[in-house]
């Protein structure tokens, strides 16, 4: 009988669902061993063999690692996790010869010093070497081979091995980016909560280095996420090397052909070239047209039915103190916006427009009303996905109407 093993998935806060949504599919398409139990915030918790965590860190889009579960036990002091770690035979999963990092998080836990806790871990695991063959792994906090990470609660102390490696939104491909460029995990989740599926109509207008329109385009040519990366696990003890080939060997990328379906802008030629070497490294051999053009510009791609849009506008973007902007800025993206918000109305009727942004006021600046907004994390920062209809003549923000109370 195989070994079954306990996961659990973090992903940004926010995308819990889709993320969960996402680990079915991949189920149900690659590993029906696999099963996904809850959601909890931060994160999904499943089930399944050693070559089930190989599938997730090579498909999923939306996780940012695939943790491992190695033991969970309640505790009352830092000896008590010090003894459990100790007690797990991590000679089966890696060697002296390689390097470790140990991570700590915490929610509500009695304990006065993670730091404390994260060296009673890195000791635990280093005493069992020393017991074993006189010799201890070295850490590395930079490019460690193996990433142990330790959870606890309030009463409990959980302990995973991480299977990925490098977060799972490094793809491989990146090789360039602007000044703030979207996660690539959080960017296809994004993607999955718009209703976007491959073969409907995306256009990006503010696409920066091409993160949405890479994710989308990965999708529609059935790349897999972690094609072109090395994970963790291929450094385990127990790495079922010819399972991994087959995995891959099996992969069937699509021949896109037909019309374009996914387009992209932005105002700054740098870029578009960006973009364009970024998809190009992604692995995408079909035409994605991509324009240097001022938002406020743009036309409705051509394309039988309405599309989607989502983009991350870099426009005004107040992540420092509030209220620390000068007036300048604020002016320029009222301006902006307006001129955007006209533009949606007058060419994109029947559209359906996702605007990922920190900046809670975007709806008003736009002069728009939203049909649905979707709180995100984008790192630590609070975003929306504000989601607009555009039905022409019944989105203008009815400024004479008296609130209902």
């Amino acid at each position: 009988m195989t070994h079954r093993n306990s996961y659990f998935c973090p992903c940004p806060r926010g995308m819990e669902q889709a993320l969960t949504e996402e680990l079915a599919e991949i189920t149900a398409q690659y590993c029906p061993t696999l099963h996904v139990h809850n959601q909890v915030p931060g994160g999904v918790h499943c089930s399944g063999e050693l070559t089930d965590a190989y599938q997730i860190n090579l498909h999923s889009r939306i996780a940012s690692r695939v943790l491992l579960r190695m033991a969970h036990k309640s505790y009352t002091n830092e000896n008590d996790i010090y003894d459990l770690t100790m007690e797990q035979p991590w000679e089966d999963w890696f060697s002296i010869h390689h390097t470790i990092r140990v991570d700590v998080t915490a929610i509500k836990s009695p304990l006065r010093s993670l730091e404390f806790t994260t060296l009673k871990i890195k000791d635990a695991v280093c005493d069992r070497f020393r017991d074993l063959c006189n010799e201890r792994p070295s850490v590395d906090t930079q490019t460690p081979d193996i990433r142990l990470v330790g959870f606890l609660d309030a009463r409990n102390f959980t302990l995973y091995i991480d299977t990925s490696g490098e977060p799972l939104f490094k793809r491989g491909w990146r090789m360039e980016t602007g000044d703030a460029p979207l996660r690539e995990n959080l960017a296809a989740g994004l993607l999955r909560v718009a209703g976007w599926k491959p073969g409907m109509t995306l256009f990006d207008p503010m696409c920066g280095s091409g993160t949405i329109l890479a994710e989308a385009a990965q999708m529609l040519a059935g790349i897999p996420p972690g094609l072109h990366r090395e994970f963790a696990f291929e450094k385990f003890g127990n790495f079922d090397a010819p399972s991994w080939q087959a995995i891959k060997a099996s992969i069937k990328v699509n021949e896109v052909t037909g019309p374009a379906t996914i387009f992209g802008s932005d105002i700054s030629g740098d870029m578009v070239v960006m973009t364009r070497n970024n998809l190009n490294k992604a692995g995408i051999r079909f035409e994605v047209p991509l324009k240097q053009i001022e938002a406020q510009q743009i036309q409705a791609p051509p394309s039988e039915v309405a599309g989607i849009m989502l983009t991350n506008p870099p426009y005004g973007e107040r992540i420092g103190v509030r209220g620390d902007s000068t007036i300048e800025t604020d002016e320029l993206a009222n301006a902006f916006f307006s001129s955007f918000g006209t533009t949606l109305k007058q060419r994109f009727a029947g559209w359906q427009v996702f605007l990922f942004t920190a900046d809670l006021t975007l709806p008003k600046m736009l002069r728009l009303k939203e049909a649905r907004k979707t709180p995100f994390f984008n790192g630590a920062l609070e975003c929306r996905l504000f989601r607009f209809d555009m039905v022409a003549g019944f989105n203008r923000r009815e400024a004479a109407k008296p609130k209902e109370v």
